[in-house]
């Protein structure tokens, strides 16, 4: 990495500030009502709300609202020049078979295919590896447009019954149905409100969580509160199902189950959060009622891996900040009992899965995968050869397989299978997609920069050989930071068409994050957030001092926390950026807590109401109360959807309102409002591409070019 050389850096900024930027035609925005009457005392300090009647999703108000937004917003694209063939380029890039790695239930192997631009991915079954394949369950026969999406599924320990949950429009609600697999004739069962929940089949029937019915109008915005367990017995109606589990004395914790393979110990895991959870313990052989304790804090997170004679394999990150994994013996199973099996290390392990008697473990390290194949008493036998620096998943698999399957991917490589002997120890490649681009045409470089506070800081860097480091490229900045959630390099067709055409696409890994285990994470939560607007910054500061581009020419994006990351530092640093892209984000610091799942963020972020030092950081970054009039901000185009059930829109209709009447210069700051989506999963491939189509052509536009030219840096002028 060269160092960071602050003289350049600032004769560079200076550059870019004084750079001739084409002329606009000022956006006429909607008027949005202000209330002047909202505010809410936080410990002595009054803050005003006066778009809060946009939280109201029902009203017919905000539906107006909605609409006429949408209508300024999507008449600005269609003048876009390019913008059909950005549409055109990229269902190219997407149009290709996509094949998931299968897995075995009983004689039976399962596995996921999309033809190319299906909007939902088809489930299939086979008889053998070497048998046809036949349609178990397609889900674009569920709905006209897509957007009733497969979101869940488990299937019997024999392979004869599948239990599958549905998700409507995006919403986190979940319809658990079952099938059998033998004759695919779907059966009377029908589960509702299911929602944060797995499947876990045991005996006749099997293991879910849900909520009570919410109130009718307020799906997608009530509290969700009192998470229960149950136990449904196929054939009988959801009325008559077991309860299993609930915590009456606190509201605002969530609960699931699972079963280790043997079916013996039934594992129950509750949080208070996004992070920390404990631990219970039910030895379904000795025919044990109630569970016994494990964990009963908050502080740690664990899962059980597997049962392993007799001992529960656990992954833990107790007294390893990294993770290690530990043998427990359900009669003594408190920590003080815990026994190593592989201890921690300098590398971060990722999971851990059991398969023909031996164990697999995924360690991260500098943001990619590395994995290992270890005997049950915790040696290390061999690693895994990956293709590249990149990142690898799968290796689940049964106790008596004698072989597993993985998938590889990186910011080329697209989702490639492999076939990995047990016993010799050899990939071999089983399905690899045909892409229409060549991999060889580019280039991922690593590189590490300092933070404000000095903190190192990975970044991948993607481009077309052959680029050239002028300051003039148009770049994509995208990173997440937070939730203990780390980003590694995998294959998009969004951003290969950015890169394809000439742009240069970062990822920034930065606190929050578990690329370097719990330390990481805890760096940037919490009173410690602002590390993560730091780290964001230095990023871009990077990529324009070592001229991969300007701030005339850079984009930024991030969804979910990380469009909190985008709202935050475009209010901290609006001089940095050219256009901003905050994507179903966390916008209102304030009142986050105050709908759905938002309460239980409050472990990441702080609560306002809980503590003045809590709202005073929180109001300190908070996007939509940072917002200053007068302000010449970056090109905005705020998306959201609405049956986002996770982060409600009211967030991204309440920082739009603001930023609008905030906004000083001629830049347009618009917001996008999607229907019949929602967070993100389950998002059909045609209302995906329509969203990136639109996503890119804004970003271009706005730095005055056009991709599509002979000459990719041509200037444009902007209407």
């Amino acid at each position: 990495m060269k160092p960071i050389r602050l003289l350049p850096l600032v004769l560079l900024m200076a550059a870019c500030q004084t750079e001739k930027q084409p002329t606009r035609t000022a956006v006429t925005y909607p008027e949005t009502r202000r209330d002047t009457t909202v505010s809410t005392d936080y410990f002595g300090t009054q803050v005003g709300d006066p778009y809060r009647w946009l939280e109201d999703d029902t009203a017919a108000e905000v539906a107006d609202w909605v609409e006429r937004q949408n209508a300024v917003t999507f008449d600005y694209l269609k003048q876009i020049p390019f913008r059909e063939q950005a549409q055109q380029r990229l269902t190219e890039l997407w149009n290709y078979e996509k094949v998931s790695a299968p897995f075995r239930r009983g004689d039976r192997y399962f596995f996921f295919r999309n033809d190319g631009l299906q909007n939902q991915s088809v489930l299939y079954v086979q008889a053998s590896l070497d048998a046809e394949p036949e349609v178990l369950l397609d889900p674009n026969n569920l709905s006209d447009d897509g957007t009733v999406a497969l979101s869940n599924l488990e299937i019997s320990k024999d392979g004869q019954q599948m239990a599958y949950a549905l998700s409507r429009s995006g919403s986190d609600w979940q319809e658990i149905y079952v099938m059998d697999v033998a004759s695919k004739e779907k059966r009377d069962d029908a589960v509702q409100w299911a929602k944060f929940t797995g499947i876990a089949w045991k005996d006749n029937g099997f293991y879910y969580s849900r909520y009570d019915a919410p109130t009718e109008g307020k799906e997608f915005s009530q509290t969700n509160q009192f998470h229960k367990v149950y136990y449904h017995k196929i054939g009988t109606p959801q009325a008559n199902d077991q309860l299993v589990y609930e915590d009456p004395q606190h509201a605002q914790r969530t609960h699931g189950v699972y079963l280790t393979e043997d079916e013996r110990f039934l594992i129950l895991s509750s949080s208070e959060g996004t992070s920390g959870n404990s631990l219970y313990v039910r030895d379904l052989d000795k025919g044990q009622s109630g569970f016994t304790p494990m964990v009963t804090d908050f502080e740690n997170d664990h899962s059980v891996v597997d049962a392993i004679n007799g001992k529960l394999l656990v992954l833990t990150n107790y007294q390893a900040p990294n993770n290690r994994l530990v043998l427990v013996d359900p009669a003594q199973p408190t920590p003080d009992q815990w026994k190593d099996l592989v201890p921690e290390s300098e590398a971060v392990l990722e999971s851990a899965s059991t398969v023909g008697g031996k164990l697999f473990l995924s360690y991260m390290e500098d943001a990619h995968t590395r994995v290992y194949q270890y005997a049950t008493t915790g040696q290390r036998e061999r690693e895994i050869e990956l293709p590249s620096i990149g990142t690898a998943s799968g290796f689940g698999g049964r106790a008596e397989d004698k072989d597993l399957f993985y998938t590889f991917t990186s910011f080329t490589f697209p989702p490639t299978v492999y076939r990995y002997d047990l016993t010799t120890g050899e990939s071999t490649l089983f399905r690899k997609p045909d892409v229409p681009f060549d991999p060889e045409q580019y280039e991922t470089q690593q590189v590490f920069f300092n933070s404000k506070d000095g903190t190192r800081v990975p970044m991948f860097i993607v481009y077309r050989k052959g680029l050239e480091r002028n300051g003039d490229n148009p770049a994509l900045l995208y990173s997440y930071g937070g939730f203990n959630i780390a980003l590694t390099p995998s294959f998009s067709p969004a951003n290969l068409m950015w890169i394809d055409q000439g742009g240069v696409y970062a990822l920034a890994n930065l606190r929050g994050g578990s690329e370097y285990g719990e330390a990481w994470h805890k760096g940037g939560m919490l009173d410690k957030k602002q590390n993560v607007f730091d780290d964001f910054i230095g990023a871009a500061e990077y990529l324009i001092q070592e001229k991969y581009t300007s701030s005339g020419k850079l984009a930024i994006r991030g969804g979910s926390n990380g469009g909190l990351l985008i709202g935050a530092v475009m209010t901290q640093r609006p001089d940095l950026f050219q256009v901003a892209i905050p994507q179903v984000g966390v916008m209102d610091m304030l009142r986050y807590h105050k709908f759905t799942i938002g309460w239980a963020w409050g472990v990441e972020y702080g609560v306002a109401d809980s503590s003045q030092a809590e709202f005073e950081n929180l109001y300190r970054y908070s996007p939509l109360h940072n917002l200053k009039p007068g302000t010449e901000y970056p090109a905005t185009l705020v998306t959201t959807a609405d049956h986002d059930d996770r982060v409600v829109p009211a967030h991204s209709f309440k920082f739009i309102s603001a930023l609008q009447t905030a906004q000083a210069g001629e830049a347009p700051v618009l917001i996008r409002i999607e229907t019949k989506a929602g967070h993100g999963a389950g998002k059909p491939t045609s209302k995906q591409i329509e969203e990136y189509a639109d996503l890119w052509s804004f970003a271009w536009y706005n730095m005055g070019v056009d991709p599509f030219a002979k000459d990719s840096t041509e200037h444009i002028q902007l209407q």
